[in-house]
């Protein structure tokens, strides 16, 4: 269904960073660069087209060389409003989306939500999923959503929702199992990022 030429990859960096003091998590030091360039490194092989979603510190992200794209309005309403700017400003026919703050995230996702999206036919997106304590557990921040799904978001976050798993609880998903939970790991204080800068 979905091949990787009609993929763009989306970042998700539009966040307030409330756990994180109100840092912009995107731009916080990992390894010596940005967490949103280790996101971007890993993501950008695997799509033809890669874009930001930011609501601030805009010149700072367009400097990384890539399209940044901002909620509409720009008010923090949570990572659907980012995801649908995504998918307005999308030019392919499927996006797949992360967010900045998981360092480690997949080299295959764009494969393997394209591959669980093919394999179940009636899905219109897919999601990935990985075991916790003897079950799936739901990773909604990675995800496989075509364009034609942005007006169904529009109009559920015009109703005030903001939960990843409801929206998509509205539509037929395709869960996707990874078997290893590390990579989908994200930061989310300054005491996590210094943590896992140390191991």
């Amino acid at each position: 269904m979905a091949a990787p030429s009609s993929i763009t990859g989306l970042i998700l960096a539009g966040g307030r960073g409330t756990r994180m003091g109100g840092a912009d998590k995107g731009l916080q030091a990992f390894r010596g660069m940005p967490l949103v360039m280790h996101a971007m490194q890993r993501l950008s092989p695997q799509v033809t087209t890669l874009l930001i979603s930011a609501n601030r510190n805009l010149e700072r992200y367009r400097e990384l060389g890539v399209t940044v794209v901002c909620d509409d309005p720009p008010d923090f309403a949570g990572p659907l409003a980012g995801i649908l700017a995504g998918l307005r400003a999308a030019p392919t026919e499927f996006v797949v989306t992360a967010p900045c703050d998981s360092p480690l995230l997949p080299t295959d996702l764009v494969a393997r939500l394209a591959a669980g999206l093919q394999e179940q036919p009636d899905a219109q997106a897919a999601v990935a999923v990985t075991p916790q304590a003897g079950q799936w557990r739901v990773q909604p921040a990675f995800m496989m959503v075509p364009r034609t799904l942005a007006d169904d978001l529009a109009h559920y976050l015009a109703a005030g929702q903001r939960k990843i798993q409801t929206w998509l609880a509205r539509h037929t998903i395709a869960q996707v199992p990874f078997d290893d939970e590390r990579p989908f790991y994200n930061i989310n204080s300054l005491e996590e990022l210094n943590e896992i800068e140390r191991h």
